[in-house]
C-alpha cells in the first residue's frame, strides 16, 4: 500500500484512527467484551431477553421507575396515598431519603438477580415492615418474588402478631415460621435462667434456612443500631454453620456486592444498612406505612426494671419490690416481650415520633433491649453464632 492510501484510509475512519481489534464499520468506537455486534445497549444482562431493550437509549434507569404502579394494599387503604418522592417528579432535586430508597430497591433487585431463593425476615417490627415495603416498591406491579420468614419466639407481642398475619394476608404472601416452642418441647433447646428467648432464635433460624434451601435472607438491620451491626457488610457471608468472622468481609466499594458462595454456605443481605433510626421514621411518615400500634403511645401497666419499663404480661411479671404503675409509654423497638422495654412518650402520631427521635440521644436498643446488656459484646457474640 502506498503513503498515499495509507493517509486516505485514516481520513475516512470516523474517530481519526483505526482501534486495535475494532471493525471498521463499527460507529461506537468500542467493541465490548461478550457484547454482540448488533446489540444497541452495550450491555449484555444476565438472563435478560436479546430482544428487550429500554425505549430511551443513554438514559439512567430509575431505581424507582415502578413507584406509580405500586399496589395500592402496601398501604392502609383508610389513609392518604404516600407523598410522591423526588424521583416521582422529573427535574426536582433528588431528597437525602430518595437516594436511601434507590439504594435499597437496587441491593434488593440484585439480590434477587443474582441468587436462586432468597427469602426476607419479617417479624411485623418496623424495620422488617420498613425492608418488606421497599421489596413491593422494587417489583411492582408485580408480587414480591420471595417468601417472608419469621422466627417466633412464643413471647411476641400479640399485636405484633396479628400484624404480621394481617400483613402477610394483604399482601400475598408465603409465610414460613419457625417456632422456638417446638425446639424446647423436644428439647433441642432448653430455657434460660433469666426467661429471654430472643439468644435462642440462632438454631430455629438456621434450620428453617437449611429446611428452606435459601442462599440469601434480607434482613432489616441497620448500622446505627449497634457497634456489631456497624462492621458488617451489606451482603454478609455466612458459612456452612451460619456463622460470621468479622475479620473476613469482602470490600464493596462502587456499590459492588460479590455474592458468591460454595454450597451450604448463604449470604445475609441488608438493605438498609445505611438507614438511621431517624430515616426509618421519616419514611414512614411520608410514604404512610402502616405499622402494629405499640409504636404510638399508649396507656399500658409497666414495672421499671433495669432502667426499662417492662410491660405487665404472662412473660414479664414484676419481682418484689417492683411497682406496678399505668403510665403512657410507647415501643423503639419491638422483639420478644420478655426483654424488650418501653419508653416514656406522648408521641401519638407518626409526625411527633419523627420529632422525638430526632431529640434522642440514644440508640433504640441501647434504650429498650435488655439482651444487649448481656455483656459489652452481646450482640456481636451471638452474629458470630449466626444470629441475625
Amino acid at each position: 500500500m502506498s503513503t498515499l492510501d495509507s493517509l486516505s484510509d485514516a481520513i475516512a475512519a470516523p474517530s481519526g484512527h483505526v482501534e486495535r481489534g475494532r471493525p471498521h464499520g463499527d460507529p461506537s468506537g468500542v467493541v465490548e467484551r461478550g457484547r454482540p455486534q448488533g446489540d444497541p445497549s452495550g450491555v449484555v444482562e444476565r438472563g435478560r431477553p436479546q430482544g428487550d431493550r429500554d425505549e430511551t437509549p443513554h438514559s439512567a434507569p430509575n431505581p424507582v421507575s415502578s413507584r406509580s404502579a405500586t399496589p395500592s394494599s402496601l398501604n392502609d387503604p383508610g389513609k392518604e396515598p404516600a407523598t410522591p418522592s423526588s424521583l416521582d417528579e422529573p427535574g426536582k432535586p433528588l431528597t437525602g431519603l430518595d437516594l436511601l430508597e434507590a439504594e435499597a430497591i437496587h441491593i434488593i433487585r440484585e439480590v434477587v438477580a443474582e441468587f436462586e431463593r432468597p427469602v426476607l425476615l419479617f417479624s411485623g417490627g418496623k424495620d422488617s415492615v420498613l425492608v418488606l415495603h421497599l421489596a413491593a416498591r422494587a417489583f411492582a406491579p408485580g408480587r414480591i418474588p420471595f417468601p417472608v420468614l419469621h422466627v417466633d419466639t412464643g413471647h411476641n407481642f400479640d399485636e405484633v402478631i396479628r400484624f404480621r398475619d394481617e400483613t402477610v394476608q394483604r399482601l400475598g404472601l408465603a409465610l414460613e415460621v419457625a417456632r422456638v416452642q417446638d425446639y424446647l418441647d423436644d428439647g433441642r433447646l432448653a430455657e434460660r435462667p433469666d426467661g429471654t428467648r430472643n439468644v435462642l432464635q440462632t438454631q430455629p433460624l438456621l434450620d428453617a434456612i437449611a429446611a428452606g434451601k435459601h442462599d440469601a435472607v434480607f434482613g432489616g438491620a441497620r448500622r446505627d443500631e449497634d457497634k456489631a451491626r456497624a462492621k458488617e457488610r451489606i451482603i454478609s457471608l455466612r458459612d456452612e454453620f451460619g456463622q460470621w468472622d468479622p475479620r473476613n468481609q469482602r470490600p464493596e466499594l462502587w456499590s459492588l456486592y460479590n455474592g458468591r458462595h460454595t454450597p451450604g454456605r448463604h449470604v445475609r443481605a441488608f438493605p438498609i444498612s445505611n438507614w438511621t433510626e431517624l430515616d426509618v421514621w421519616r419514611y414512614i411518615a411520608r410514604e404512610r406505612i402502616p405499622l402494629p400500634p405499640l409504636y404510638l403511645a399508649h396507656e399500658r401497666e409497666v414495672f421499671r426494671r433495669d432502667g426499662m419499663w417492662w410491660a405487665v404480661n404472662e412473660h414479664a411479671q414484676p419481682r418484689e419490690g417492683e411497682q406496678v404503675e399505668r403510665r403512657t409509654v410507647r415501643y423503639r423497638t419491638v422483639g420478644d416481650a420478655s426483654c424488650t422495654g418501653a419508653v416514656e412518650s406522648d408521641a401519638a402520631t407518626v409526625d411527633q415520633v419523627v420529632a422525638e427521635v430526632a431529640r434522642s440521644t440514644l440508640t433504640e436498643r441501647g434504650a429498650t433491649r435488655a439482651d444487649d446488656r448481656i455483656s459489652e459484646a452481646a450482640m456481636e457474640d451471638r452474629k458470630k453464632n449466626g444470629y441475625f
